[in-house]
């Protein structure tokens, strides 16, 4: 029986950790693909908003000589805190459901990637995990298609090609300039009536210089309704138009997936999809069940990022210790 498991491995799941850690409680962490797998899914070539100081966790300090931190830096210090840290992490196991037990502990179903399963058994439950596998889909004819792409990596294997983007935030804006650079036919498609305002303000007049100067196609008020293997058709303004295409990405958001908390028995807000938890200690309501990082958010995944989401794991922490040390 284990004191507490932690579904997730991303910054937050290991702060969660660490946090448990300091109190004489050793977690288990179990990971669907490896630690911190959503940033290893950001932008090969990504820089954070943040500064590395609002990125540490469990007190490790985060060295840069950059003010920003780079993607690749972030990957080796989540690593590295996880690694010298000991953490109890078991990558490549995905929990499909966490059940509450008369006795009050958790089962949690676990699978490999060979398919083999097996049962945990938990106190407590503490739900960190991400929304990177769960695209904002379209709904679209074509979307399946191998063209298409809802993940940005980097610009190279799109030179020489005709790209859409779809979507109007950074990640748009930054892919689109991205590809501007490696020599792509680029067409940004927004629903928006203007630019978005969160786009960084470093960034904007930039974008929309190239814009101007008609190195970019931005589409204010449209939407792709079609995707064909050789062109897309869009709604532009209530006018249909084809362009040809060879590849469309679909930069559309990500949002939070709630079925673990929903097999457990946790309830959400009907209204906005968000988890009933008390914020002071962010356990859920289900005794014994919490969650941490961009679980806590609404329909909305960016309501919550690394800078905050860290800190959920000392509430987490303390709550829990105080059940412990109370016999509960």
């Amino acid at each position: 029986m284990e004191e507490a498991v932690i579904v997730g491995a991303g910054p937050c799941g290991l702060s969660a950790a660490l946090e448990l850690r300091k109190t004489g409680i050793d977690p288990l962490l179990i990971e669907k693909h490896n630690v911190v797998h959503s940033i290893y899914l950001y932008p090969t070539y990504m820089t954070f908003f943040s500064t590395p100081e609002l990125l540490e966790i469990g007190g490790y300090p985060f060295s840069t000589p950059n003010e920003k931190p780079t993607r690749l830096e972030a990957l080796t210090y989540y690593r590295t805190v996880a690694s010298r840290s000991a953490l109890r992490v078991r990558p490549y196991h995905t929990v499909t459901s966490v059940r509450k037990t008369s006795a009050g502990t958790f089962e949690l179903d676990v699978v490999d990637r060979f398919e083999r399963r097996e049962t945990v058994c938990a106190r407590r439950v503490v739900v960190a995990t991400g929304y990177f596998d769960h695209p904002n889909m379209l709904g679209i004819p074509g979307e399946e298609m191998p063209k298409v792409s809802h993940y940005y990596r980097e610009a190279h294997p799109y030179a020489g090609t005709k790209v859409a983007i779809i979507g109007g935030s950074n990640s748009a804006i930054d892919a689109a300039m991205d590809l501007f650079k490696a020599g792509a036919d680029i067409t940004v498609v927004y629903r928006g009536e203007q630019y978005s305002p969160t786009i960084k303000p470093w960034v904007r007049p930039i974008f929309e210089s190239m814009v101007a100067k008609g190195y970019i196609r931005m589409m204010f008020r449209s939407r792709v309704i079609r995707i064909g293997e050789h062109s897309i058709a869009i709604d532009a303004d209530g006018t249909e138009t084809e362009l040809e295409n060879d590849f469309v990405l679909a930069l559309t958001g990500f949002r939070p997936d709630r079925s673990l908390l929903v097999s457990a028995g946790a309830k959400l807000d009907e209204a906005t999809g968000t988890p009933l938890f008390d914020p002071d200690t962010m356990e859920t309501t289900v005794p014994g069940l919490y969650i941490a990082g961009v679980a806590a958010s609404g329909t909305n995944a960016n309501e919550i990022f690394i800078e905050t989401g860290r800190h959920h794991g000392t509430k987490i922490a303390e709550h829990i210790a105080d059940r412990v040390r109370g016999g509960g």
